[in-house]
C-alpha cells in the first residue's frame, strides 16, 4: 500500500485488518487528504485476499471530531462547484465503507463528532468504550449533517436521527447503545478485548455468505414484504446454496471440523 499522511493500516490478526485515523493532534478531524486515503485504502482492502474484516479506529483519546474547520472554513469561501465536487468525494467515501463487502467494525472512543457520527454509522458494527460520545453538531456551524444523514437514519430512525441534528446535543454511550447508534459499549481497558472477539465472531462466517448479506440487505426496507422481496430472497439463497462455500460449510459442520475459511 502506498504511503499514507493521514492513515495508519496494520494487521490486527490473521484475517483482521486496522485502518486507524491518524490526527491525534486534531483529534482525527478529517479533510481532503484523509477522505481520499480512507476511499482508497478501502477500496484497495476490498480486493486484499489476506483481510477478511476491517477495522476501523482513531489514534488518541479521540475517534474522530469530524470535519477539519479549516477544511470546513476553505468550503464556506470557495465556489459552488469546489463545495460539489468536494461534497461528492465525501459522499463517495462514506459509500465506499458502507458497502464493502466485507465486515467492517468501528472502534470508538472518546469524541465521535459531526462526520465522525457519520463514519460510526457507515460500519456495520460500532464498539464504543464507556467513555465515548456523539454529537452530530454541524447546525452549530450554520451547515447540516446533508451527506452523513441516510447512514445516521439508516442506523437510528429517522425521528432519533433528526433530534440528534436538530439539537445538535452530545450523547453519551449508553444513550448511544439505548438508540442503536452502537452495538455494545464497554470499559476503556476492555475496547480492544471487545473488538478481537466480534472479529473472530466474524471470521467464523463464511466471506462469499458476508458478501451477499451486505449485498441483500442493503436492498431491504422495513415494510411490506412484496413479491419482488420474496423472489429476490429466493433466488439468492438458491444461488448461494448451490455454492462450494455451502458445501464446504455444510461438511466441515457434519466432519465437526472448522470450515476452510477460519484462520488457523
Amino acid at each position: 500500500m502506498e504511503s499514507l499522511r493521514t492513515l495508519l493500516v496494520t494487521r490486527r490478526s490473521a484475517g483482521v485488518t486496522q485502518v486507524s485515523m491518524s490526527r491525534p493532534a486534531v483529534f482525527n478531524a478529517f479533510d481532503e487528504a484523509m477522505i481520499g486515503e480512507l476511499d482508497r485504502v478501502f477500496s484497495e482492502l476490498a480486493e486484499d485476499p489476506a483481510t477478511r474484516v476491517i477495522v476501523l479506529a482513531g489514534d488518541g483519546k479521540h475517534f474522530s471530531a469530524g470535519a477539519d474547520l479549516q477544511w470546513m472554513q476553505r468550503a464556506s469561501q470557495a465556489s459552488r462547484e469546489w463545495n460539489l465536487d468536494d461534497a461528492r468525494r465525501f459522499a463517495a467515501m462514506l459509500c465506499r465503507i458502507d458497502s464493502c463487502p466485507k465486515p467492517t467494525v468501528a472502534r470508538v472512543q472518546g469524541a465521535a463528532l459531526g462526520g465522525g457520527v457519520g463514519l460510526v454509522c457507515a460500519c456495520d458494527i460500532a464498539i464504543a468504550a464507556d467513555n465515548a460520545t456523539f454529537a452530530v453538531s454541524e447546525a452549530k456551524f450554520g451547515i447540516l449533517p446533508a451527506v452523513i444523514g441516510p447512514y445516521v437514519t439508516n442506523a437510528v430512525g429517522r425521528r432519533q436521527a433528526q433530534r440528534l441534528a436538530l439539537t445538535t446535543m452530545r450523547i453519551d454511550a449508553a444513550e448511544a447503545l439505548r438508540i442503536g447508534l452502537v452495538h455494545d459499549v464497554v470499559s476503556p481497558a476492555s475496547l480492544d478485548e471487545a473488538i478481537d472477539a466480534m472479529a473472530a465472531e466474524l471470521l467464523a462466517g463464511a466471506p462469499n455468505a458476508q458478501r451477499e448479506i451486505k449485498q441483500l440487505f442493503s436492498g431491504l426496507e422495513v415494510g411490506p414484504i412484496t413479491a419482488e422481496v420474496r423472489e429476490l430472497t429466493a433466488q439468492t439463497i438458491t444461488r448461494v446454496r448451490g455454492g462450494d462455500e455451502a458445501r464446504e460449510g455444510f461438511a466441515a459442520f457434519l466432519a465437526k471440523r472448522p470450515a476452510a475459511w477460519i484462520p488457523r
